[in-house]
Parts: C-alpha cells; sequence; structure tokens
C-alpha cells in the first residue's frame, strides 16, 4: 500500500532526526540529588501539594505546564515570571497580556510555604517551578521528565521582555523558530513543545480576529477548515473579548495528555496561527504529520527529553541568584 511505503518514509526519517546539541544555553551545574541532604522532602512534598491542587482542579496542569515555558523563555528559568511589581519595578513579566491568564501561582506559593518549614532557605522558587510542571503533567498520567535541581532565584523581572521574547499565538513559522533559537531550542522542539496544546483552553479574545476579521474584511482565516471555524464560533461568539471565555486547544481529547493534537493540526484544526504555521517548515510539518500518522509513538518520550532541555535554558547557580524567601518578591537580606 502507498500509505505504508510512505508511513516506513516517516519512520525511518525520524529515526534520522537528532536533537541538536545547544551548548551554552544549558545548566551544567544542575543535579537531580542536589537537595538530597539539604531538603531531602522537596520531590514528596512537590508531588503531593501539586496532585492535590490538580486532582481539584485539572487546569492546573496546563497552566504550570504553560508557565514554566513563559519563565524560561525569558532570562531563563530563574522564576522572574513570579515577581510581583513593586514602587521601583512597577511593571513585570507578570503583568503583561501574554502571562494575564497564567493559572498556577497558588500552587508555587503552597509549595514553597511547606518547603520553608521544613528546610528554610534553601529550595529556589525556580527550582519550586521546575518541578512543580512535571508533577502537574505526571498528574493527569502525561508523560515524565528528568528535573536536575541546584537553580538560583533571579532579581529582574521585565515587562517588557515577556512582551518581546513570549512567542506570539498570532506568530507565522518564522518568527517561531527565531524564538525558539534565541534560547537554543530546534524547529524539531519547537514541534515538540508545541504538543502541549493537547490540554488546556485557549480563550477566546485570542481568536476573535481569526474567526471573524482576518484581514479586516469581516473573513475568517483560510487555514482554519470550515466546520472546525463553524464551531469555533459557536463557543466564541463576535467580541467576546474578556478573559472568561474559552475553549478547548484539543477538540477531541481536551484532558489527556495525547498526540491528538498533531491530527487537529493536519486536519487544519489548530487553535492558534501558531498551530497552524507549523505545516509551513519541513521540519516541523514532517514531526507534526509524523505523529499524527504514527499515533504518537515517539511523542511522550520526545516531549519530556524537550522539557528536560527547556528548563536548563540559562540558569543562574552558585552565586549568580538567590533564594527568595517567598515567589513573589526578590530577598535583599540574604
Amino acid at each position: 500500500m502507498a500509505f505504508s511505503k510512505q508511513f516506513s518514509f516517516w519512520v525511518i526519517f525520524a529515526m534520522a532526526l537528532t536533537m541538536a546539541n545547544a551548548s551554552g544555553y544549558y545548566g551544567s551545574k544542575l543535579s537531580t540529588d542536589y537537595y538530597t541532604e539539604s531538603c531531602p522532602d522537596l520531590l514528596e512534598i512537590s508531588k503531593y501539594i501539586t496532585k492535590e491542587f490538580v486532582k481539584n482542579d485539572p487546569r492546573f496542569a496546563p497552566g504550570l505546564l504553560r508557565m514554566i515555558f513563559h519563565d524560561c523563555i525569558v532570562r531563563g528559568c530563574d522564576a522572574s515570571l513570579l515577581l510581583d511589581p513593586t514602587p521601583s519595578n512597577n511593571q513585570t513579566e507578570k503583568d503583561t497580556v501574554p502571562n494575564s491568564t497564567l493559572r498556577g501561582f497558588e500552587v508555587i506559593n503552597a509549595i514553597k510555604a511547606k518547603l520553608e518549614e521544613k528546610c528554610p532557605d534553601v529550595v529556589s522558587c525556580a527550582d519550586v517551578l521546575a518541578l512543580a510542571s512535571r508533577d502537574a503533567v505526571v498528574a493527569i498520567n502525561g508523560p515524565n521528565w528528568d528535573v536536575p535541581l541546584g537553580r538560583k532565584d533571579g532579581k529582574i523581572s521585565l515587562a517588557s521582555e515577556a512582551l518581546a521574547k513570549i512567542p506570539s499565538p498570532f506568530a507565522n513559522i518564522t518568527t517561531l523558530k527565531k524564538n525558539f533559537a534565541d534560547v537554543g531550542l530546534t524547529p524539531k522542539e519547537l514541534a515538540i513543545l508545541s504538543g502541549a496544546h493537547t490540554i488546556g483552553d485557549g480563550h477566546c479574545f485570542i481568536i476573535q480576529n481569526r474567526l471573524y476579521n482576518f484581514t479586516g474584511k469581516g473573513d475568517t482565516d483560510p487555514a482554519i477548515e470550515k466546520s472546525y471555524a463553524d464551531y469555533l464560533k459557536t463557543k466564541c461568539p463576535p467580541n467576546t473579548g474578556n478573559l472568561q471565555s474559552s475553549v478547548g486547544m484539543d477538540f477531541f481529547t481536551p484532558g489527556k495528555f495525547d498526540e491528538v493534537y498533531y491530527g487537529m493540526v493536519t486536519q487544519r484544526k489548530g487553535l492558534f496561527q501558531s498551530d497552524a504555521a507549523l505545516l509551513n517548515d519541513p521540519e516541523t510539518s514532517f514531526y507534526v504529520h509524523f505523529q499524527a500518522y504514527s499515533g504518537g509513538s515517539t511523542f511522550a518520550q520526545d516531549f519530556g527529553a524537550a522539557m528536560t532541555r527547556l528548563i536548563q535554558i540559562g540558569v543562574l547557580t552558585d552565586n549568580e541568584g538567590e533564594v527568595r524567601k517567598t515567589c513573589g518578591a526578590v530577598r535583599y537580606n540574604y
């Protein structure tokens, strides 16, 4: 069968692809046993608290996953996203539009508070966020991945940097590849990490123009399959601009961490322009089609490996940063 021959080609080609090594972006001083002596209960505390939050509200899983990505893509994985505004810095990353719909700050704060009881002044907020994002995905039976530890917390958080560096849901493939390349991530990892859209919701205000006024003439983005566009219009009527209105990013299995997202993208049913853009590059398009046609044969493994690389971007170690007492404020008296 032609399909069989085509699929064999995809498999062989997939095996030939390897992750690029972007040395200089990743933290060689991190270790999975960094807190073995100084805070031996860390892993269990993070796992238990995160699991309880996710059990009560599964939306914390995509929320924390999105949070770690938004943190690491700006200044590296230094918990700068968690800093609250102050009189001297009244606009932090947290205050920007891309971060206005994030969910999970209370999970991080709960873990940190418990750690300050058990092992005060030891575990950074950056490490808490890295662990909680993994534990949240595992709690919904998603993939697992290694979390090397030893990050320190940064002291700077600028709204302008978040606006400039966080990939936009409106971005084309050229811009997306540059956003990822700027932090040492490959086009393949762009396609892999986009698979996080298999869980969680997208807010209606983000897709309003795509549905109702794509070119300024009251039209719909032709890259969306018509029946899917019609469905989205029932969920997101015109002028739905508030933050409460949303639609599942994965129409078929919204609560399951699986490869169905990729099948949707191949059918022109990706929610965002950035999803559709994956089809406009040979390498990202290949990965999308391979996962769709192979039933996600390598997705969980690939996603875990990509996350382990993501959470080591631009980390601060030793005296390069600090260990905050609370995650929303820089600690000056350490």
